[in-house]
């Protein structure tokens, strides 16, 4: 496929209310900052018909059940969780001819400058696409035109039962101005992420091999505490915390610990299961909880209304501590390295970074052939 040429942007409310007028939603998917803003008008405007998903595949099988019920679902997702969807979408969606509409995101497109975890698959997207007899193209950035588009992607989906998708280049959707969630001002002040960061690695052993979720909190890991025994995880969300587990069991002399967060812990909730059946692991799973998808924009995930504690423990970790102040993290950080066994320590913090986070500065095989190299000594 060739990329057409762009010279405008959609607003977020045109894009939405252009679905909803013929006859598209509800709406479901993982955020990505390039449609960030439709998932927050959404949010705004029409929140019975935005549901959360913890992945790409839940939402693409979540939507081939409101398919069935009647409904014209959209799914939501960055291609970087493309790989997510291809169970559902070829072995449930292609099998039994649930149509869905996709919008996928294109980080890492050809020409387009981007982080290194998108390389691959910005090369690829368009490919994987038509591999799985998913027609696709890119996103019209006017309105006229996207509106015969969708009559196009409709008549294509409703004459073979096959999904549709829209690719997302950056910049097609304006962003969408939002007041945000409103602080109550009568809650405790929490912790912000690189705040907890520091007491973490303070409270740890200095030899402890330290994991860190991508995103933000392997960025503010290595501005604020870089050492060769820190692995900085970029794209893969939802897999540190089995990274960790994977270290932990092969280097069973060592203390290991992961940096977690509350997205990436949903997106991959079945790697609880597998951290609690080992027993002979020092691993220290350190969920950092905001409630957000900070880096997509501050779209809510669904951890508010999420145990962590009591699922770590039905899996069989063999301690909990769900803390939010300074003092409780660091001795549930020192209790877990002293007492061994896998531990889970949520720890409740607020949105907000560093407006000029920078991106991590060691290039990812640099940081993996390190963190080996610290792990041999």
């Amino acid at each position: 496929m060739t990329a057409q040429s762009r010279t405008g942007v959609l607003e977020a409310r045109t894009l939405v209310e252009l679905l909803r007028a013929h006859g598209h939603g509800p709406f479901t998917g993982v955020p990505c900052s390039f449609l960030g803003p439709v998932i927050s008008c959404l949010e705004a405007e029409h929140p019975q018909e935005y549901v959360i998903a913890a992945n790409e595949g839940e939402a693409v099988a979540l939507a081939a059940g409101a398919h069935l019920a009647g409904r014209r679902p959209v799914v939501i997702l960055q291609n970087s969780g493309l790989g997510n969807t291809v169970n559902p979408l070829t072995s449930l969606c292609h099998t039994l001819r649930l149509p869905v509409l996709l919008f996928v995101t294109w980080r890492g497109r050809p020409g387009h400058p981007d982080e290194p975890q998108h390389d691959l698959m910005g090369r690829v997207t368009p490919h994987m696409l038509t591999a799985m007899d998913i027609r696709n193209e890119v996103l019209p950035d006017d309105p006229a035109l996207l509106a015969q588009r969708l009559d196009a992607a409709t008549a294509h989906m409703d004459a073979t039962g096959l999904p549709f998708a829209f690719i997302v280049p950056k910049g097609a959707i304006a962003p969408y101005e939002t007041s945000g969630r409103a602080a109550d001002p009568a809650a405790p002040r929490l912790m912000k992420r690189a705040e907890a960061i520091g007491h973490i690695v303070s409270a740890m052993d200095p030899s402890t091999l330290l994991v860190a979720t991508t995103g933000k909190t392997a960025r503010e890991l290595e501005r604020d505490r870089d050492r060769p025994e820190n692995l900085y995880v970029v794209g893969s969300m939802g897999c540190a915390s089995s990274v960790a587990l994977g270290v932990a069991m092969y280097a069973p002399d060592r203390q290991v610990a992961v940096l977690d967060g509350d997205g990436a812990a949903l997106m991959r909730l079945e790697a609880m299961a597998a951290i609690g059946r080992r027993q002979d692991t020092d691993l220290c799973h350190v969920l950092l909880d905001n409630e957000s998808y900070e880096s997509t924009g501050g779209q809510p995930t669904a951890s508010a209304g999420v145990d962590f504690a009591g699922i770590a423990a039905a899996c069989g970790y063999r301690a909990t501590h769900d803390v939010s102040d300074a003092d409780a993290l660091r001795a549930a950080v020192a209790r877990a390295q002293q007492d061994g066994g896998p531990q889970l320590i949520r720890v409740r913090i607020a949105p907000g970074s560093d407006p000029d986070l920078g991106r991590p500065a060691l290039a990812p095989p640099a940081s993996a052939a390190r963190f080996k190299e610290a792990i041999a000594r």
